[in-house]
């Protein structure tokens, strides 16, 4: 019987997702149309978006460490992927107008694709040179002063671990654009729609920010895997103490 119940909310949910999104997503995609600075309009509507459907859908956003944010800093931020619902999060936590990574796989899905393409580099992570131009595309935007938003374990996590191996192309656009790490441990996600499972239940996510980590001034190697292992030590610290 719970499952039935389960069933009716999702699709309620994902509904409720996609109406919105139709009523919302000219004003996100227009202001980026006229002006490539037209995201501070975009991501008003974006919030009202997600803000709406997570209020409706009875999922509460609780956002620690906000005070470790500088709105005039661009960061690189990293966060641990184990919920589809990771996505949706991102605007409504992190107070910068972002730039995000996003799998190809999502510039396939019709209305969607459109209303978030000005926002998201899409990426083919099984082609290197897919992933070589998105970093190149990152390090422009760094470069102009806006934040970029990726998943360094490159997928979602489907296993038993906290994290997985990262990959190393963030840490290595930190170190030549000297961008900060901005970390974020997202704890609960993965509870209110589990690992291999399209079913949702509402709930709370808790996103937990720390103090940024500035990279080394070398890049080397070296530097590179070290900082890389120094940032996923901690975050993996912070998703411990907080799950």
């Amino acid at each position: 019987m719970f499952k039935a119940f389960q069933w009716i909310y999702t699709i309620y949910s994902a509904l409720l997702f996609f109406v919105l999104m139709l009523l919302v997503g000219l004003f996100v995609l227009i202001p980026l149309l006229i002006h490539p600075r037209g995201d501070k309009i975009s991501f008003v509507f974006i919030r009202i978006w997600i803000g709406t459907w997570a209020f409706l859908s009875g999922i509460r956003f609780e956002v620690h460490g906000k005070e470790h944010l500088d709105l005039k800093q661009a960061y690189i931020f990293i966060f641990n992927h184990r919920s589809n619902l990771d996505a949706p999060l991102l605007p409504m936590v992190i107070p910068h107008y972002v730039r995000a990574i996003g799998k190809k796989e999502l510039s396939n899905i019709p209305i969607f694709s459109t209303v978030v393409s000005k926002l998201a580099i899409w990426v083919d992570r099984s082609n290197p040179v897919s992933r070589h131009k998105s970093l190149e595309k990152l390090e422009v935007l760094l470069n102009q002063g806006i934040s970029v938003v990726v998943s360094p374990e490159g997928t979602r996590n489907n296993t038993d671990q906290t994290l997985l191996p990262f990959q190393k192309g963030a840490f290595r656009l930190a170190i030549e654009t000297q961008t900060p790490i901005m970390e974020m441990a997202v704890i609960g996600a993965d509870k209110l729609m589990k690992r291999g499972s399209i079913l949702l239940k509402p709930g709370k996510i808790s996103v937990y920010f720390s103090k940024p980590l500035f990279p080394p001034t070398t890049s080397s190697q070296n530097e590179v895997d070290a900082f890389a292992e120094k940032c996923r030590n901690r975050l993996e610290a912070m998703i411990l103490t907080h799950e």
